[in-house]
């Protein structure tokens, strides 16, 4: 049977002097393109990482069930707080990839494609590990940063790219190819 889902939230967050990536802010249709989600600015991924970015870390997926579960465990986290550009709902987490404990992060062994609304084409390529930028979240702060991160530990989304660029639409179907 095939691994099905819809987009729950689509968010980004456009480059501000002295502000973090996150929290995200809902949109409701996003051009996807090789480089990300039209309107997103990840400092991480575009300054870092190779002068024009790394294509690997083009978008962030995050599973709404996920948030959930944080929110069972007393963390009040939404959808975009904690970077990611998709938030899927009816997706296990464990159904995008596979990954590996290497102690204080998670490596990917291997990670899944997915077709999201009509063109969108996006293969599973990273793990996003917890980063000090979620100190800027006002229910972690630096007094709850260590508790948070060991929380997210192998959760914290995965990072994806584009294979097929296209525009997506909250609502849209996904589904593991």
């Amino acid at each position: 049977m095939p691994i099905k889902g819809r987009v729950h939230q689509l968010s980004v967050k456009p480059s501000t002097p002295g502000e973090v990536g996150l929290p995200k802010l809902a949109i409701p249709q996003a051009a996807v393109t090789r480089l990300g989600m039209a309107g997103d600015y990840n400092q991480y991924r575009q300054e870092v990482h190779e002068p024009l970015g790394d294509e690997r870390m083009a978008l962030l997926l995050m599973p709404l069930e996920t948030i959930w579960q944080l929110n069972d465990e007393d963390w009040p986290v939404k959808p975009g707080d904690l970077g990611e550009n998709i938030t899927t709902e009816g997706i296990p987490y464990g159904a995008f990839g596979t990954q590996i404990n290497k102690g204080l992060k998670y490596e990917l062994i291997s990670g899944h494609t997915f077709n999201i609304g009509n063109d969108l084409v996006a293969e599973v390529a990273k793990v996003c590990n917890p980063c000090h930028n979620l100190m800027e979240l006002p229910y972690v702060g630096k007094e709850n940063f260590a508790e948070f991160c060991r929380t997210l530990l192998g959760r914290r989304g995965w990072y994806a790219r584009v294979l097929d660029e296209g525009t997506v639409d909250r609502g849209a179907r996904i589904t593991r190819l």
